[in-house]
């Protein structure tokens, strides 16, 4: 996991164009969005020395999309916090390469941040992120579990279920 690179923005844009990534979010990215997503990415790393870092295969330094922790946003209910998140290529999918690297996010925020702790979430019915979130030792928090203010009433990918993991808690290998 690195800072962003300009060479990262084509590759980053093919990602977010993909239908099969983008399944559990709005939609898909125009070239425009996904360059305001990588700068806004960039800014919060640049601002607070985290955030979703751009991640790359060691053995080729080939860009395979994000892994990182970042502040969320101030709308959600479960602000403030600091979310650990990813979003690979298909490509990449199903080579452990998200649990890897979300372990060193983990590891990162608990021993150079001193976090007491780090929450993800995603739509409900996204179980491969559910699945990476369990790998590395978070628990689901039914009780924290939010509909997307961002997204409108009824809308499928609404409904939102919390993982969180604490400071003490071991992270799973």
């Amino acid at each position: 996991m690195r800072q962003w690179q300009p060479g990262d923005r084509e590759p980053f844009a093919a990602l977010n164009a993909d239908p099969a990534v983008m399944r559990y979010f709005e939609g898909t990215r125009s070239r425009a969005e996904s360059d305001a997503t990588a700068d806004r990415l960039e800014a919060h790393i640049n601002d607070h020395g985290f955030g979703f870092w751009a991640a790359e295969l060691r053995e080729s330094s080939d860009f395979i999309g994000f892994i990182g922790i970042e502040n969320t946003p101030l709308t959600l209910p479960c602000s403030p916090a600091v979310e650990i998140g990813w979003r690979l290529g298909k490509a990449f999918w199903g080579r452990g390469l998200a649990p890897e690297g979300a372990r060193a996010c983990l590891l990162f925020a608990f021993s150079k941040l001193d976090l007491d702790e780090v929450v993800s979430f995603t739509a409900e019915g996204n179980r491969p992120s559910m699945r990476v979130m369990e790998k590395i030792g978070m628990k689901h928090d039914a009780s924290s579990d939010f509909e997307h203010p961002a997204l409108p009433e009824g809308h499928p990918i609404r409904p939102h279920v919390f993982y969180r993991i604490g400071h003490a808690d071991p992270i799973l290998c």
